[in-house]
């Protein structure tokens, strides 16, 4: 079902839905209504988890990670967060994909840079561990539900190229996952959506992100680039706080009638989010 750019679920709606997002690790979140994520403690992942524990039509959160959470993560207290540790992300336990499935949506920011890593390490990343993630939901039981299909929002980057042309690493295994999700099967049930966010930081508002995020360089560099990309190259610039309300918001349904949503895109539809009418 479509919803147009001014819908907003209410409160007493059930949602369910998965996060996964981290340029620095490897983790998978849980929305509910339900949602799972991925990637909890990088810079998008940390944002989007923050989001969907203050939205109040989250009701359960599913936290799927390499580890126990840090306690430098400044995450408002709840009791709708579930953290499962896994080891594998390409070895789930055999009853995790059939729990999985039952939720509404996933929004997998699970990444890491290319930069230092081979092709087969990047794409085992990048790559293998969404499909994997997606393929054991099919077999788990997506296929065979009714109604609204499962919505899986992957977090990509500007440039990304699904033609595969690209010599860029980056650009051209981040493009096959989209073409990989973009082709999927009507029966699979699985309506796959891609976020292409530019350059984001951090989030000033919570020191202890930067901090534990990045190397006192990278906070050096988010320092001086942060100006120009707002004032030069504001469309290869994304603000952290915008890129969390987008996943999250794109995760419960909105914008269903759109797939591919480019930075420029992204910006635009959440400047309308954020007008008075959509505010009310």
């Amino acid at each position: 079902m479509c919803r147009p750019a001014g819908w907003l679920r209410q409160p007493d709606d059930n949602v369910s839905f998965c996060q996964c997002a981290s340029a620095h690790d490897d983790l998978k979140r849980y929305l509910n209504p339900s949602t799972p994520v991925e990637g909890v403690t990088g810079a998008a992942g940390i944002q989007i988890f923050r989001q969907a524990v203050l939205d109040a039509t989250i009701m359960k959160i599913t936290v799927l990670s390499r580890r126990a959470l840090p306690s430098w993560m400044d995450i408002p207290e709840n009791d709708k967060t579930e953290v499962i540790v896994l080891t594998d992300f390409l070895d789930y336990p055999s009853d995790l994909p059939a729990r999985l499935a039952g939720h509404d949506a996933c929004i997998w920011a699970l990444g890491k840079s290319s930069m230092g890593l081979s092709d087969g390490e990047y794409t085992r990343i990048t790559y293998d561990y969404t499909m994997h993630f997606v393929n054991s939901l099919q077999e788990a039981g997506t296929k065979d539900k009714t109604g609204e299909p499962f919505r899986f929002i992957f977090v990509s980057g500007e440039g990304a190229d699904p033609s595969g042309k690209s010599n860029l690493k980056f650009a051209r295994i981040k493009g096959m996952t989209e073409k990989a999700l973009f082709d999927l099967p009507p029966s699979s049930n699985i309506k796959a959506s891609v976020m292409r966010p530019a350059y984001f930081f951090p989030s000033i508002n919570h020191p202890s992100d930067r901090e534990n995020i990045r190397s006192p360089t990278a906070r050096a560099m988010d320092r001086l680039m942060t100006p120009i990309m707002k004032t030069i190259l504001p469309s290869m610039y994304t603000p952290i706080e915008d890129l969390g309300l987008f996943a999250v918001e794109a995760g419960k349904g909105r914008w269903s009638d759109e797939k591919l949503f480019p930075n420029s895109k992204m910006r635009e539809l959440i400047k309308a989010l954020r007008t008075p009418e959509n505010q009310q």
